[in-house]
């Protein structure tokens, strides 16, 4: 397996690395925060575990909410893509797909639904529910970036369209890492919820 460049390395953990990741092939030492452009949630502080209520632990789990700085001068859009890194194989698993989001700061409320949102690996557009076996941990790298250009892709594209799209039109990138655990989920027993006398 390919390492990844030091650029991206010096920004993620060890578990957290795999050579698939979009940033490796779309970003670069010069784009990687470039002008301060950086990415966070106010859910999880960077390397801290995801709640339960982002993953399929709980049954009305949602998307986290993402905050992000101003992307460098001319950047038209902004797309992000959130990616398990500890799949195997030569593609991390696509967790989200995101795009259609103004090229300038802003945010993605907890649950909001994005403008434009492409498949994930189960081939479903919306939040894939972070689902590791009972503890197994995974870590899952969310990546923004910004371009020079609009994209003109239809909702419903998949990972590899959606990175060919921006391919050579960056401007600036930023990463954020969160593991998550598998526990057992909330609602796993019933007792408390039926009278059996």
């Amino acid at each position: 397996m390919p390492d990844l460049p030091d650029w991206l390395s010096a920004a993620l953990p060890e578990a957290a690395r795999h050579h698939g990741l979009a940033v490796a092939s779309l970003g670069d030492a010069k784009t990687l925060g470039k002008g301060g452009f950086k990415l966070w949630s106010p859910a999880f502080k960077v390397g801290e575990e995801l709640d339960p209520c982002f993953t399929a632990v709980e049954e009305d789990a949602v998307a986290p909410p993402l905050e992000w700085s101003a992307p460098p001068p001319g950047s038209q859009e902004l797309v992000i893509f959130v990616e398990e890194a500890s799949s195997g194989g030569d593609e991390p698993a696509a967790q989200w797909v995101v795009w259609g989001l103004p090229g300038q700061k802003g945010k993605l409320l907890e649950g909001e639904v994005p403008p434009r949102s492409g498949k994930n690996a189960l081939g479903n557009s919306e939040w894939l529910l972070p689902d590791p076996p009972i503890g197994e941990t995974r870590h899952y790298v969310f990546q923004i970036f910004s371009t020079d250009l609009p994209l003109t892709i239809m909702p419903g594209a998949n990972r590899e369209e959606v990175k060919k799209a921006i391919e050579g039109f960056v401007t600036g990138c930023a990463v954020l890492y969160a593991p998550f655990t598998g526990v057992e989920a909330a609602d796993a027993d019933f007792e408390d919820d039926f009278d059996f006398d």
